[in-house]
């Protein structure tokens, strides 16, 4: 049950992405271009995201557990450390250059358009890079 709703979330948001044009980074380019060709669209989008989600979770919340979960598995660091602040700087600046983020070129791999492999495989290498410090030296990994 987990796989298939995980299935059926992804293909949910893989459309959002495409029908909103999310999946097309010239239109991301465009949205940080405020001088230029500048295109808020991308801002309509978070705000459709943030106007389904900020209620779901309210609901969800309301539950004692998720429907096929035991419990919520909520993260217990509630402080803004050095790791999420380069981790965040990292995705943005990613984010900025090539005009995918995570979400947005998964959806698009099919077409394996070179620029889509190349982010996803710059992806994939730097979360195995990032892992690389809590790996040789667990006990810094925790910052």
């Amino acid at each position: 049950m987990r796989i298939l709703s995980a299935i059926v979330i992804g293909l949910i948001f893989g459309l959002g992405i495409s029908i909103s044009g999310m999946a097309n980074p010239a239109k991301v380019l465009n949205f940080f271009d405020i001088f230029g060709t500048w295109d808020p669209s991308l801002a309509f989008v978070m705000a459709g995201a943030l106007a389904v989600n900020i209620p779901g979770y309210r609901l969800a919340f309301r539950r004692p557990a998720p429907v096929i979960e035991p419990r919520f598995q909520l993260p217990d660091k509630r402080v803004i450390d050095r790791r999420l602040v380069l981790g965040s700087a990292t995705f943005g600046i990613g984010w900025g250059i090539a005009g995918f983020c995570p979400g947005g070129a998964l959806p698009v791999i099919s077409t394996l358009e070179p620029g889509v492999l190349l982010f996803v495989a710059a992806l994939i290498v730097g979360m195995l890079v990032a892992r690389l410090p809590s790996t040789w030296f667990p006990s810094r990994g925790k910052s």
